[in-house]
């Protein structure tokens, strides 16, 4: 599953971390591949740069193995492939390189994987790293940000994913719409929220993420917002998130669904 967004600080890596973390909590094995070049969802999981010797860069570029760049993280049954700044230099190195878009699905294709969901955090643009991470996904988890420029992207976004699936990975779909700094009290939020879920209907799920101070300081203590405080909004808002994301994957169970 792809977490993409190309519009930055919108909760793309908090909610890749986040939700890999209540999925593992409900006892799934669960994979973050970390393929934005900052590093985030590394650093919020704790592992420190000296940590990064092989990651997300050697996999792509030096065609590294999947498990050799695989480390264990805090939260139990989740693991990671972290990243380091040599990741923005990919986007170059890759253009030369043969299969340059299939380079993520031809490693994970290679590996003997046995994870019940793969996350992968894409960087806040539609790059050729981007691409990588759709063209080795099953489908993609968009995270909206409840503000009026929102819908415009998101429609760059879709018209995106219907090239990808046309050209690269005819199995491709949008998974879901995740509503994230939502605050109820705002209008505008309502507003907003209410728009995209008149435009995409089934597609976006139940559970808004809100605006939660909790959320905002976990990674500064490189723990997700689940470890730091399981109580606070953000993360129950994440646990009925995840419990949906499986309730809705086996209902999908054979299904192929389009974007209403």
């Amino acid at each position: 599953m792809a977490v993409v967004n190309q519009k930055g600080g919108v909760g793309k890596t908090t909610t890749a971390v986040n939700l890999a973390t209540a999925l593992a909590a409900c006892g799934k094995k669960v994979l973050i591949i970390d393929l934005d070049p900052q590093g985030n969802a590394s650093t919020g999981l704790g592992l420190e740069n000296a940590q990064r010797e092989t990651g997300a860069y050697e996999v792509l570029v030096d065609g590294a193995a999947i498990a050799d760049a695989t480390q264990a993280t805090i939260v139990p049954g989740m693991s990671i492939v972290p990243t380091t700044p040599d990741l923005a230099g990919a986007e170059i190195e890759l253009i030369d390189l043969e299969r340059r878009e299939y380079r993520l699905k031809d490693a994970l294709a290679h590996a003997n994987l046995a994870y019940d969901f793969i996350l992968i955090d894409c960087p806040p643009s539609l790059s050729l790293l981007t691409l990588n991470a759709m063209v080795a996904a099953d489908c993609v988890l968009v995270p909206l940000q409840c503000e009026f420029y929102a819908l415009e992207g998101l429609s760059q976004l879709i018209k995106t994913v219907e090239r990808v699936k046309q050209n690269l990975n005819p199995v491709l779909e949008i998974q879901g719409v995740v509503l994230t700094m939502y605050d109820k009290r705002s209008s505008l939020n309502e507003q907003v929220a209410a728009d995209v879920r008149a435009h995409f209907g089934a597609k976006v799920y139940e559970t808004a993420i809100p605006r939660n101070v909790r959320i905002a300081e976990a990674p500064s203590y490189g723990k997700p917002a689940l470890l730091y405080d399981i109580r606070c909004a953000g993360s129950q808002a994440y646990i009925h998130l995840a419990s949906e994301l499986l309730r809705r994957e086996q209902g999908l169970e054979g299904r192929s669904l389009k974007v209403a």
